[in-house]
């Protein structure tokens, strides 16, 4: 397992190349007004960069019990990473267009399970070359199956405990129960 301490949280894209192992550039752009991500990869991303589909690999199918986008299974997560040609010893820099709240998702998940990530400071907009619409071709590697740290994770009921302080992180609209074309219910969780 790699410590997932030996890269900062947020790297410039001038710092890539002071960072441990292989380094993986992660395109995860989505977006919650359906647009799709993969088309958007595909008109142009930073050179070498993967796509990483929240969908498909980030998250389970939707339910009334897991909500929208539930952790997958980890088997699910590891799969992914190395259909994508992600190992164990890779460092992941992943990034969006959306401020890099679609890509923390996978920087946590990488961290989370012991991996090196980070989330590239300034997103898509950082890179300063032309775009690629090249995919790259990766080979299938090897990356391990690791549960969800359950350290790491809070139940709806844990929120009700005294000194537990839930921060909302979405835009001041939906946080605030202005119309939301996702969420069956609108506002945020009392006292975030």
């Amino acid at each position: 397992m790699s410590d997932p301490m030996q890269v900062p949280p947020f790297v410039a894209i001038d710092g890539l190349d002071g960072l441990p192992g292989d380094v993986v550039l992660a395109d995860v752009r989505w977006y919650l007004d359906g647009r799709s991500g993969r088309e958007a990869y595909d008109r142009g991303h930073l050179p070498g960069s993967v796509f990483v589909d929240l969908e498909t690999w980030l998250s389970a199918p939707p339910s009334p019990e897991g909500r929208r986008h539930p952790l997958p299974r980890p088997e699910v997560f590891a799969e992914g990473m190395r259909t994508l040609g992600i190992s164990d010893d890779d460092t992941v820099v992943a990034y969006d267009d959306q401020g890099g709240v679609i890509a923390a998702r996978l920087v946590w998940m990488l961290r989370a399970t012991g991996h090196r990530a980070a989330l590239l400071d300034g997103g898509l907009g950082a890179y300063p070359g032309d775009l690629s619409a090249q995919s790259p071709v990766r080979e299938r590697s090897h990356f391990s199956v690791r549960e969800w740290p359950a350290d790491l994770l809070v139940a709806a009921d844990d929120l009700l405990r005294d000194g537990v302080i839930a921060v909302d992180a979405r835009p001041r609209e939906r946080f605030a129960g202005g119309e939301d074309p996702v969420d069956p219910r609108p506002g945020h969780v009392p006292g975030a």
